[in-house]
């Protein structure tokens, strides 16, 4: 027997706490009604996120990676012959990068080698019993925190290595440790561990010998111990915090850069990967990304997130037999080429990657490969076909400049049998971000959270073109944001506008079949701020902390208001409730009439909506009579309840 279940919540203004100037606004009250007597199926994908290379999401961010430009990468400095971001040591020291002899490398698509991707550094002390050397200035480093370093080198003959962490300025030394080095025709890899005895976040590492000699470094390497898989362990750990029911990656954008088979080489190994675009991928990282992460790497921080991985394809460079090979990566059985290769590096029972996209914004300037829809279809075609000759039950997206007429009409519903999940990215833009007046605090404040409609105005828009082709498609909105949020500080103005598109896709993802969603983009840009020692979650990693409370129920359609202030969902007799007041200056005192027990009740509340500002969580209120709960609500806050349905 099903139960019906109605909530009102009456809404009455009260007298606010004012922030930035506001002055007091005029009451208002809204009934909203919960319906729960038939919950909606709601997709557990729309609570996903990407994990791009791009900009300081791996580099700066997610990778446990200290050192900068550790494999060389780029144009030497002037009359020096130093890579970027390393000084020399030694009046009578001899650099030069060196682009033949070699340690990282490419295994595939030297079609699309891009310059001063592939080189080591090469440092001559010319004279014998001076101190030459090369080191690197601004390592934050902890006191007896344990380091794991590595070093690979080739030496003209036997020498000894001097690495030191120590201040730079002086001649205090943290920790230091002496490699003795012999000559080789093969590289030579060192590994070893150093602790420093003091902190100092600006540190320097140097690596000096005195002998006349030659050595060259292939790479190197310098992480906390405690990393996983190379990625920060406290970075891993807010983004299982913030909940990602999937995982995109690695783009987005960087998709046209990555080569996946260069992953299956050691991580010191791996060649730099020189963006086409640098704006559009790694400005912070002199336009080179390091392949700190691979497959392997990836598919253990789903694991450990608990999401889903969602790959992303080369689709401008590689063929479509490498995306087989790749899929047979991911999914082949041990007999197979492909698997027998994973299986033989550790992983034996195959990674059951579902979700795969063909590309990445194909059709926009910034993304070499095709530009028109049916040169797209053609090249998407047949690496779809080649991905479903291998695994016929994944899920395969087309990704082109949608939402575009043409293109769905004549890319999207053609590719429709194969590829029937269309790519939809959008970020809100309001007009500008103006904080140094109180009028302009609200204004800005105003518009950002009023731009959380317009993504499901534009997706409704997307839903009539797409059903207008007869042709069964879905959407995943596999890209949102405000636009360049990740080029400013973080606030708790953007933190309601990502609560209220949370509840809108909440409430629309059913109706207008969009059963994926992707936040762009989590670490070290949007929800997790990171610095070199420590880092946090910022008001946007608060509110999908708090949000995924919504993750495994089935969606109660929520009517009289706005369905971006409000969402509810329905799982194991618990009803959760989240609450947007996006008000600059009113409190809101809310009525549900609801006959059951609290379980939690949260409340995200801040003083300020200006930029550097965090919420502060705290117990929400809750008042029960006989036929109601109340509650309050103050200005520019977030509320979740649970709760427990007497039937």
């Amino acid at each position: 027997m099903k139960t019906h279940f109605l909530a009102i919540i009456a809404i009455a203004g009260m007298s606010a706490c004012l922030t930035a100037g506001a002055q007091s606004a005029a009451d208002r009250s809204v009934r909203l009604t919960i319906d729960t007597s038939s919950p909606e199926y709601l997709s557990p994908y729309i609570f996903g996120h990407n994990l791009e290379h791009t900009r300081a999401a791996v580099n700066n961010g997610l990778s446990a990676q200290m050192l900068r430009n550790r494999k060389f990468a780029g144009k030497p400095s002037r009359n020096c012959g130093l890579a970027s971001h390393w000084f020399g040591i030694g009046e009578k020291t001899l650099f030069y990068l060196d682009e033949f002899e070699t340690y990282t490398r490419h295994i595939c698509l030297e079609n699309m080698r891009r310059r001063n991707e592939i080189q080591s550094q090469t440092v001559q002390n010319m004279t014998a019993g001076v101190v030459s050397g090369m080191g690197q200035s601004g390592i934050a480093v902890e006191a007896g925190r344990s380091y794991s370093l590595r070093t690979v080198t080739k030496v003209s003959k036997p020498l000894t290595l001097n690495v030191e962490i120590a201040a730079a300025e002086g001649d205090v030394i943290y920790a230091s440790k002496q490699l003795r080095l012999t000559p080789s025709e093969e590289w030579s890899v060192t590994e070893f561990e150093m602790v420093p005895s003091l902190r100092d976040d600006s540190a320097c590492i140097r690596y000096t010998f005195t002998e006349q000699a030659e050595i060259c470094f292939g790479a190197l390497s310098m992480m906390p111990s405690d990393h996983f898989h190379g990625m920060r362990s406290d970075v891993v750990a807010h983004l299982k915090a913030i909940g990602p029911t999937i995982l995109r990656w690695p783009g987005g954008n960087f998709a046209g850069e990555y080569r996946w088979k260069d992953g299956l080489l050691d991580a010191d190994a791996r060649g730099p990967l020189c963006a086409a675009t640098e704006i559009e991928t790694q400005p912070y990282t002199d336009g080179f990304d390091y392949h700190e992460i691979n497959t392997d790497d990836f598919i253990a921080l789903c694991r450990e997130v608990g999401a889903e991985p969602f790959l992303t394809i080369n689709l401008a460079w590689s063929t479509p037999e490498e995306s087989a090979q790749w899929i047979e990566y991911c999914n082949g059985s041990a007999d197979t080429e492909y698997g027998r290769i994973r299986a033989e590096r550790g992983f034996t029972e195959p990674y059951d990657v579902k979700f795969w996209s063909l590309g990445n914004e194909m059709g926009f300037h910034h993304m070499e490969g095709p530009v028109s829809p049916s040169e797209y279809t053609s090249i998407a075609s047949a690496h779809a076909e080649a991905l479903l000759k291998n695994c016929p039950d994944i899920r395969v997206f087309a990704s082109g400049p949608y939402p575009n007429e043409e293109w769905t009409v004549h890319s999207g519903a053609v590719l429709a049998d194969k590829a029937p999940y269309l790519s939809f990215h959008w970020y809100s833009r309001p007009t500008g971000f103006h904080y140094t007046t109180g009028e302009e605090v609200r204004d800005t404040y105003e518009q950002i959270v009023a731009t959380a409609e317009t993504n499901f105005t534009v997706a409704e828009t997307m839903r009539k073109t797409m059903d207008r082709t007869g042709v069964k498609m879905h959407i995943s909105f596999d890209e949102w944001n405000q636009w360049y949020s990740w080029y400013r500080p973080s606030c708790t103005g953007e933190g309601i506008f990502t609560a209220k598109f949370i509840n809108g896709i909440v409430n629309s993802s059913t109706r207008l079949d969009i059963p994926v969603c992707c936040y762009f983009q989590p670490v070290g840009e949007g929800a997790i701020m990171i610095t070199p020692t420590s880092s946090r979650l910022s008001a946007n990693g608060q509110v999908f902390s708090l949000m995924k409370a919504h993750q495994g129920g089935r969606m109660c359609p929520v009517t009289g208001d706005s369905e971006c202030r409000a969402a509810a969902t329905l799982k194991d007799g618990v009803l959760t409730v989240t609450l947007v007041n996006d008000s600059y200056d009113r409190a809101e005192n809310m009525e549900l009439a609801v006959k059951g027990k609290v379980r939690k009740a949260t409340l995200l509340s801040c003083e300020d909506i200006r930029p550097y500002t965090y919420f502060t969580e705290s117990e929400l209120e809750v008042i029960p009579g006989k036929k109601s709960l109340k509650t309050t609500l103050p200005p520019h806050s977030i509320a979740s309840i649970e709760i427990e349905l007497h039937r």
